[in-house]
């Protein structure tokens, strides 16, 4: 999948290291998690004299992480470093607390470890692995939030507790300021909301092979790669002809929207055939839009479903008909069933989490617990590209491949921002970029462009004042 990052399971996390340690018998894959781990500390605590370090420890190996960092940040730091170790289940890994033990750590219980907070420069985190459960106990939970009263900085080892590794939801949890994580990012570190709680995540080669992966993250070498940039013998018929067949005269400013996306995305020519002809050609004079929405003309894609109150049948079928990718948003997605087998190939469905309950006839707390699965499990039931809208947005295809887009700022979940993104998303596929790419690269910009412009934006002003500088700067 080319540059993309790597999103790495629990389960491929574990098989890497086993295959490692099966070809390195003997290796100290520890030794080299806990000197990142302990220079992320130092870089914490540096210039902060007799300030100490409590150790939150569970029973596991991210406890030796903790532990063995801890052991080395006087040596790191050049002082005596007060530390308190806190076995959380009275039990934690042997080496590890030897070792802090004989770098002057003193273990303190549940009480204890309130007692010291407050004083504490750092909280290592160290209680939970990839196989953590949902939540804290109690007695953790009071701990994380005194920490987070006093505004004690918090460094978490692979994941902060709480957190759940292949799962996006904000469980109670330690809120990190910095995340020492190794071999590859987790899907907890990079969605929306679970991500918030990891703070800045360091990702440290430790020497193990990041494990085959289904489900990347966009990064800006992607977008950058991505792009149909024209050339110097493009004319506006090979950079993309998009067709939209969206708005009422009820709505129609989401027809308006949708072919601003379209033409600030780069469309080549936008030819719109729909209820809201006039103040589409108000608002865009460049749109060729016939008066009879039936006789379109030539498209590469259409955007379908943006403004319908409702589905649409026979307004949809129309569009499948024409053979060409269809970006299918909003009542366009309730219209599925009547296209069935004839939604052409190469076409993108662009629900946000209470259309994909409805299309898959879920609950919506169902989606939200679970985004990445229900957008797979709808993209391999309708056999279509699905990008699921939201704070962290996913492009997967029928066969399960996943995308994750970064979030952008939060000022984005405004109405229209959808009708926006379709028209971007029918551009890039007229332009012949496929479907998976398209969503992803269509969400990507509009979050760039969105954070370019920071405050409460209309969408139409991150279209028109954002979207094409944000595009330019790729290049540069």
């Amino acid at each position: 999948m080319g540059s993309m990052e790597p999103i790495a399971s629990a389960a491929s996390i574990r098989a890497a290291e086993e295959a490692w340690f099966a070809a390195h018998p003997g290796g100290d894959l520890m030794g080299r998690a806990a000197d990142a781990v302990a220079a992320a500390a130092a870089q914490v605590l540096a210039g902060r004299d007799l300030i100490g370090v409590l150790v939150v420890a569970g029973p596991g190996n991210n406890a030796g992480d903790a532990l063995f960092a801890a052991a080395e940040l006087g040596g790191l730091l050049g002082r005596t470093v007060p530390l308190w170790v806190w076995p959380v289940l009275e039990r934690t890994h042997d080496d590890g607390l030897e070792a802090a033990l004989a770098a002057g750590a003193v273990v303190v219980d549940a009480a204890g470890a309130l007692t010291h907070v407050g004083g504490a420069g750092l909280v290592i985190d160290g209680l939970a692995g990839l196989g953590g459960r949902p939540g804290l106990p109690d007695a953790v939970a009071a701990l994380a939030r005194a920490t987070l009263d006093a505004g004690v900085p918090v460094l978490a080892v692979d994941l902060p507790s709480g957190l759940v590794t292949d799962s996006p939801v904000a469980h109670p949890s330690f809120a990190a300021d910095v995340t020492v994580t190794f071999i590859a990012r987790k899907l907890a570190h990079v969605a929306e909301p679970a991500a918030s709680a990891c703070g800045r995540v360091d990702l440290v080669d430790i020497g193990v092979a990041a494990p085959d992966a289904d489900l990347w993250l966009v990064g800006g070498d992607d977008l950058r790669a991505w792009y149909p940039w024209p050339g110097v013998e493009s004319d506006k018929y090979a950079r993309g002809v998009v067709g939209l067949d969206t708005g009422t005269e009820l709505y129609p400013g989401a027809a308006v929207l949708g072919v601003s996306g379209a033409l600030h995305a780069g469309a080549g020519l936008v030819r719109y055939a729909g209820p809201a002809r006039d103040a589409v050609l108000r608002a865009f004079p460049s749109v060729v839009a016939p008066v009879d929405p039936t006789d379109a003309g030539r498209v590469q894609a259409w955007v379908c479903g943006s403004g319908w109150p409702g589905a649409d049948a026979d307004r949809l079928a129309r569009r499948a008909a024409d053979g060409v990718a269809l970006v299918v948003d909003a009542g366009a997605l309730q219209g599925l069933d009547a296209v069935g087998d004839a939604l052409p190939e190469g076409s993108l469905l662009t629900p946000h989490a209470g259309e994909l309950a409805r299309l898959l006839g879920v609950e919506r707390a169902d989606v939200t617990a679970d985004p990445l699965g229900h957008a797979r499990r709808a993209a391999a039931e309708v056999g279509a590209c699905v990008l699921l809208k939201g704070a962290t947005q996913y492009c997967v295809a029928p066969d399960g491949t996943g995308l994750v887009v970064p979030a952008g700022p939060a000022w984005t979940a405004t109405a229209g921002s959808g009708d926006l993104l379709a028209g971007m998303a029918g551009t890039l596929l007229a332009a012949g970029v496929p479907a998976l790419r398209a969503g992803a690269l269509a969400a990507a910009l509009q979050a760039r462009a969105a954070a370019s412009l920071p405050g409460p934006r209309t969408p139409e002003e991150v279209a028109g004042q954002a979207l094409p500088s944000v595009i330019a700067a790729l290049q540069l």
